[in-house]
């Protein structure tokens, strides 16, 4: 049995997500912690729970998803995992911040330590997340799927009826559609969906109610 521990940080309140299991190794995806008690509060959660956190996973490059991946490499010495088609993005954070708040991040980032492998499966204490290719709200959008617990990481590719933006620098609306229709529809519909933004769902409500989704 996996345990779920969300955050939700930053101002564009982006949820970051420490999984864990029985063997007290963990995975921390989208590390989006900003402020420094932010910060201090997900070092805090990892330490006092007694993990071992053994993979920093990012779904996508956004900076909002990554603001704290810096932390993760000095607390833990874990460098990012990520697609490569969105390696343009996680090496320009400060960049991508400046543009968007006009304010230059003095903090330096990690390079990712690998990119993902087609049909990847990531492995921690006694359970596997496979890595679902989900491109359109960025290239290398991707999802991460714990079949044996009926759970889905889905970044900004699905919120609860609703879907990430597709008009950034990229962005692909036939893509996020194939990616919500042939990838994430075909999950069974008792999934648990953790979205990047918002509230948890699951397959089933999204299938029946989203209009992107059954569309």
């Amino acid at each position: 049995m996996i345990t779920v521990k969300s955050f939700c940080f930053n101002l564009l309140q982006e949820n970051t997500y420490v999984v864990s299991d029985d063997t007290h190794e963990c995975v921390v995806i989208d590390c989006g912690a900003y402020y420094e008690e932010e910060r201090q509060a997900l070092v805090n959660y990892i330490n006092n729970e007694g993990l071992k956190p053994v993979h920093l996973l990012c779904t996508h490059g956004h900076f909002d998803h990554n603001f704290g991946i810096d932390t993760i490499y000095q607390q833990y010495g874990l460098q990012p995992e990520i697609s490569a088609d969105d390696e343009w993005l996680i090496s320009d954070i400060p960049g991508q911040f400046e543009a968007m708040a006009g304010i230059r991040l003095k903090r330096s980032y990690p390079a990712p330590a690998r990119y993902f492998r087609q049909d990847e499966v990531i492995c921690f204490g006694t359970h596997q997340l496979q890595v679902l290719r989900t491109p359109g709200h960025t290239p290398g959008g991707v999802s991460f799927y714990c079949a044996e617990e009926k759970s889905v990481f889905t970044g900004d590719t699905l919120f609860r009826m609703s879907i990430g933006r597709t008009d950034f620098e990229r962005g692909s609306y036939a893509d996020i559609m194939h990616s919500l229709q042939s990838v994430l529809a075909a999950l069974p519909a008792d999934t648990r969906v953790y979205t990047g933004h918002g509230p948890q769902s699951n397959i089933g409500d999204e299938k029946q109610y989203n209009p992107y989704m059954n569309a």
